[in-house]
């Protein structure tokens, strides 16, 4: 198709020698009589932006300050963390790193805080094209030391809640699944009050198992995009098929454990695939779902198709409280690991802790 390239303005009333045959297309669809189907979220300033490379002014966010952002960089930098909110420049990292805003001096600088940590290395074995991580066919192999040192600076750090991923380990029998449960064994030890999210690869059977007697307080794995669009963005390795079987048998594992997944738009999905995509996860058991706006990482990786306004995201919101969800995160700056959601996914974590003792 010719949709992305330009044509000649002569004639056509332009004062330019040369226009997008989008912005053709659009000018014709805004000026025509005859009804057309239109996209309830594509607003003219998300247009222009897509159209001028630019992004819309509700993704622009401040930079990320404060006492309590600044305690735990310095903390992350002496302990040699690997945060995917600082590899993956998550926008949301003030936010998630300042901690409860009535803390006080006497507190502990990752007191009310949030983080995302990754382990086993920084090189995966998959190829999605929305992705930055490194990719590798064999990766290094997984440091034995790594569970206590994660341990200790999470001791440290004194984090309310904390989020652990990793990168796909193919390159491994167990796809790195007996690694990823000691380091939340060494966890437990160590910081018992702690709340574990684990944000997994797509494990199922013996691999899930291993990782689940681990018992993480809630288990999330990302279907990333609708089911059209998962050859197209993720590895053919990957399909939402699998990703709703993860999560079906994490649910099944033990009773008490919460499942969470995620979903970016802007890819090119439709809005009905949306919904039917929610209702998908929903109908896995999944409980908590974060809904947010796909950034393109670099000119290499797959580009945004559409800038999805708030009032959209919004919408789905409301329509995921309404197939059941316990909690939907959704909007442009939402990512699978978000404050706002793990701040309810803890409550509730709490609540059935004191229930169970």
């Amino acid at each position: 198709m010719q949709d992305e390239g330009l044509v000649e303005g002569r004639g056509l009333g332009s004062p330019f020698g040369l226009i997008s045959v989008r912005m053709l297309r659009d000018f014709l669809a805004m000026t025509s009589t005859s009804p057309g189907p239109k996209n309830p979220s594509q607003t003219d300033e998300a247009r222009v932006a897509l159209e001028g490379g630019r992004k819309p002014s509700w993704l622009k966010v401040p930079l990320p300050g404060g006492d309590g952002y600044g305690k735990l960089k310095r903390m992350t930098q002496e302990l040699g963390l690997n945060t995917v909110c600082q590899s993956a420049r998550c926008p949301n990292l003030g936010e998630c790193w300042a901690g409860q805003q009535a803390a006080t001096k006497k507190e502990e600088a990752g007191h009310g805080a949030t983080m995302t940590i990754m382990v086993l290395g920084d090189e995966c074995t998959r190829r999605c094209r929305f992705c930055a991580v490194k990719t590798v066919d064999r990766a290094a192999a997984p440091d034995p030391k790594e569970p206590e040192h994660v341990a200790e600076a999470v001791a440290r750090l004194d984090l309310s809640y904390l989020v652990i991923t990793s990168v796909d380990r193919d390159d491994l029998e167990d796809g790195g699944a007996g690694h990823y449960a000691d380091c939340i064994r060494a966890i437990r030890r160590s910081s018992p009050r702690t709340i574990v999210e684990t944000l997994i690869p797509d494990y199922t059977g013996v691999n899930l198992n291993i990782l689940m007697q681990a018992r993480p307080d809630v288990l999330s794995h990302n279907a990333e995009t609708v089911p059209r669009l998962q050859r197209k963005m993720r590895d053919p390795r990957c399909s939402f098929e699998r990703s709703t079987q993860t999560l079906l048998e994490a649910k099944s594992s033990y009773d008490g454990v919460f499942t969470k997944s995620s979903l970016m738009l802007g890819m090119g999905e439709r809005h009905e695939e949306v919904l039917e995509s929610m209702q998908l996860l929903r109908d896995a058991g999944v409980d908590f779902l974060t809904l947010g706006q796909y950034l393109r990482p670099t000119p290499n990786h797959a580009p945004v198709r559409e800038y999805v306004t708030p009032k959209a995201f919004d919408e789905l919101a409301e329509a995921g409280e309404a197939m059941g969800f316990a909690y939907v995160a959704s909007g442009p700056l939402v990512r699978s690991s978000y404050r706002a959601a793990e701040f309810f996914a803890e409550r509730l974590v709490r609540e059935s802790r004191t229930q169970n003792n």
